[in-house]
């Protein structure tokens, strides 16, 4: 069995503040290589389009024609971790698959969604001229429609971890 050295939570934790606004895929990669943690591009390209893996978003560089580059939401880093502590306890992608791990990214990219919209809505509030009376009700339901949203992604989070929980057991117990 090959040795390898996952990341302990506060590392993760560092990770997750010093790069809130994503990763790159190859900065990914550098950060479980030296720990012997065996993982190829075609590998993470393979979580992703298997839903283990958030995927990048399209960001423009700096400079006339530079093009854009993917980057991936540092939550990236926690599961991989969690994928491969997974495997490592022999679990196949089947099993992950069917596990919390899965379902969590859906609802962080559900959570994701639903503020880009309300952000939109907030950004399209500032730029427009509402009479002060409808402008306050706009607000103040896009407010209630936050809080709505909050609920609704921790409802279903809460949900998926009751329903996965015990998937999880079964896997544990096979």
């Amino acid at each position: 069995m090959e040795s390898m050295d996952l990341l302990a939570p506060e590392e993760i934790a560092r990770i997750e503040r010093e790069n809130a606004g994503g990763l790159p895929a190859s900065a990914i990669l550098e950060i479980f290589r030296p720990r012997g943690v065996r993982l190829s591009e075609a590998t993470f390209r393979k979580y992703v389009q298997a839903g283990l893996l958030p995927r990048s978003r399209r960001v423009g560089r700096k400079g006339k024609h530079q093009g854009s580059h993917g980057l991936y939401p540092v939550e990236a880093v926690r599961r991989i971790n969690v994928i491969k502590k997974m495997m490592a306890e022999g679990h196949t992608l089947e099993d992950i698959k069917r596990s919390y791990v899965f379902h969590s990214n859906n609802i962080d990219q559900l959570e994701r969604d639903l503020e880009g919209v309300l952000d939109g809505f907030q950004e399209e509030l500032g730029d427009r001229a509402f009479g002060g009376e409808h402008r306050r009700t706009l607000e103040a339901q896009l407010a209630t429609l936050r809080q709505r949203a909050q609920d609704l992604v921790r409802d279903v989070a809460r949900l998926g971890s009751a329903v996965t929980a015990r998937a999880d057991e079964t896997i544990r117990s096979q």
